[in-house]
C-alpha cells in the first residue's frame, strides 16, 4: 500500500511540474496551431494555386508569341539523262543547306464568348479555393476547440479521482487504527484496502487518458514533440447559455461554409453550359510573324540565297458539326440542375443538423442546471455520511456508497459540461460563427 501512496505522489508531482511549463489559453492553441497545421498549409497551397491560374493568360486572353529556329541539310546523288543526246550526267554526294528562324504571333481575337467565359470560370474557381479553405480552417477551430476542452475535461476528472484516493486513503487509515485497537473486523479493513486500491488503479488509468488527449492537442497544433507538457489555464468548462436558434439559422443561410460553396458549384456548372453555348459563334483569329531563311546550293546555278521579311494574316471560321454538342449541352444543362438540387439538399440537411444539435443543446443545459443541484445534494450526504463514519455510526458499505454517489455527481456535471461545450461547437460551426473562439 504504500508503495502505491508513493507511485501516486510522484505521477502527481511529475505532472505538476510538467504541465506549469507551458500555461496555454485557447485562443493561442488556436492561433499556434492555424500557423502551423500541416492540413491547413497544404489548403493555403492549394488556394493560392488556383488563385495562380486565375490570370488573363491562362484564360486565352493573350497572344503566344513563338522563336524557332531550324537547320536542314540534305546529302544526294543523282543521275540525269539527256533526251538529245541519250548522255548520263552523274552527281555524287551533292550537300544542300537551309537555315530558318522566325518570330512568330498567334492571337485568338474572339472565340464565341469562350475566352471570356473561361476566365470566369477561373476567378471562381479562384472563390471556390478561398471558400475551401475557409471549409478547413473552421473545422481545424471546431475540431482543435472540442479537444481543448476534452482536455480541460479529462484534466478535471484525474482531479476528481484524485480525490478519490485521498478519500479513501483516509477511510483505511480510520479503518487501520480502530482494527489495531479492536473496534472493526479484519473484514472492514480488508473492504476498505480494495476501496483503496480499486480507486488508485482508477486514477492511474485516467491518468493515460490525460496524455492522450495532450498528444492530440499537440498533434493538432503540428507540435513536432508530441508529447510536451502542456498546462491550460482554463480549469473549468464554460458553456453559453444564450444562444438562439433562429438567429442561428439566419446566420446558417447567410455564411455557411458549405453552403457558399455548393451556390459556386451552381455557378461552375453555368458557366461550363456557356463554354458549350460559345463553340455555336464563329472565332476570329490573327497571327503575324517574322522571318529569315537562308539556303546553300553545292551545284545549282545560285550557289546561297538568303530571305527575310514580315507575314501575316486572319482566319474567320465556325465550327458546323462535331457530333458532341448537343450531348455536351444536355449534359451541362443536367449538371446546372443536379448543383441546384445538391444545394437543396445540404441545405435540408443543414436544417435538420441544426435542428437536432438545438435539441442537444437544449436539453444538455437543462440536465448540467439539474446535475449542478444533485451535485450539491450528493456533497452535504457525503459529509453527513462521513461524521456518521467516524462517530461509528455508519457501516464501511455505506460510506462508500455515500463516496460513490458524491463521484458519480462530478462525473455527470463534468460530462453535461462537455457534451454542452460540444453542442455549442458544432451549432457555432454550421452558422458559420466559430471564428468567436479566435477573440
Amino acid at each position: 500500500m504504500k508503495r502505491i501512496i508513493i507511485t501516486l505522489c510522484i505521477c502527481t508531482a511529475w505532472a505538476a511540474s510538467a504541465y506549469a511549463q507551458y500555461p496555454y489559453t485557447l485562443k493561442k492553441c488556436l492561433e499556434e496551431g492555424l500557423a502551423n497545421n500541416y492540413s491547413i498549409r497544404i489548403t493555403r497551397n492549394e488556394e493560392q494555386i488556383s488563385h495562380n491560374n486565375a490570370t488573363l493568360a491562362n484564360a486565352g486572353y493573350l497572344p503566344t508569341v513563338d522563336l524557332s529556329a531550324g537547320y536542314t541539310g540534305t546529302l544526294d546523288n543523282t543521275d540525269t539523262k539527256t533526251r538529245s543526246t541519250g548522255a548520263t550526267a552523274s552527281e555524287r554526294s551533292i550537300y544542300d543547306q537551309t537555315l530558318k528562324a522566325g518570330l512568330d504571333v498567334n492571337w485568338t481575337l474572339f472565340d464565341g464568348f469562350n475566352i471570356s467565359t473561361t476566365y470566369k470560370k477561373l476567378q471562381e474557381l479562384e472563390r471556390q479555393g478561398e471558400t475551401n479553405t475557409r471549409i478547413t480552417l473552421e473545422d481545424f477551430i471546431a475540431g482543435l476547440t472540442a479537444e481543448y476542452y476534452n482536455y480541460v475535461q479529462q484534466e478535471i476528472r484525474l482531479k476528481n479521482f484524485l480525490y478519490a484516493v485521498s478519500l479513501s486513503k483516509e477511510r483505511l487509515r480510520i479503518v487501520e487504527e480502530r482494527y489495531h485497537i479492536g473496534n472493526f473486523s479484519r473484514l472492514d479493513y480488508q473492504q476498505a484496502k480494495v476501496d483503496f486500491n480499486a480507486d488508485s488503479a482508477q486514477y492511474m488509468k485516467q491518468q493515460e487518458l490525460v496524455v492522450t488527449s495532450r498528444i492530440t492537442l499537440n498533434e493538432l497544433m503540428a507540435v513536432q514533440e508530441v508529447n510536451r507538457p502542456l498546462r491550460v489555464n482554463d480549469s473549468i468548462i464554460t458553456v453559453n447559455d444564450d444562444l438562439h436558434y433562429d438567429e442561428l439559422w439566419e446566420s446558417t443561410l447567410k455564411t455557411n461554409a458549405n453552403l457558399l460553396k455548393a451556390g459556386q458549384n451552381t455557378t461552375l456548372a453555368q458557366l461550363d453550359y456557356r463554354q458549350v453555348l460559345s463553340r455555336n459563334y464563329p472565332y476570329v483569329k490573327l497571327n503575324a510573324g517574322y522571318g529569315y531563311t537562308f539556303n546553300k546550293y553545292e551545284t545549282n546555278a545560285t550557289r546561297q540565297r538568303s530571305n527575310w521579311g514580315l507575314n501575316g494574316g486572319i482566319t474567320v471560321g465556325i465550327n458546323l458539326w462535331d457530333g458532341n454538342r448537343r450531348r455536351e449541352k444536355r449534359n451541362a444543362s443536367l449538371q446546372i440542375r443536379n448543383s441546384q438540387l445538391e444545394k437543396e439538399q445540404l441545405e435540408l440537411g443543414l436544417k435538420a443538423d441544426l435542428s437536432n444539435l438545438w435539441q442537444a443543446y437544449r436539453n444538455n443545459l437543462r440536465l448540467l442546471n439539474l446535475e449542478r443541484q444533485n451535485l450539491v445534494a450528493a456533497r452535504e450526504n457525503h459529509e453527513i455520511a462521513k461524521e456518521r463514519y467516524l462517530l461509528g455510526d455508519l457501516s464501511g458499505i455505506e460510506m462508500r456508497e455515500a463516496q460513490k454517489s458524491l463521484l458519480d455527481a462530478e462525473e455527470r456535471i463534468l460530462s453535461a459540461e462537455y457534451n454542452t461545450k460540444v453542442c455549442e461547437i458544432s451549432l457555432l460551426q454550421l452558422s458559420g460563427r466559430i471564428t468567436k473562439y479566435l477573440e
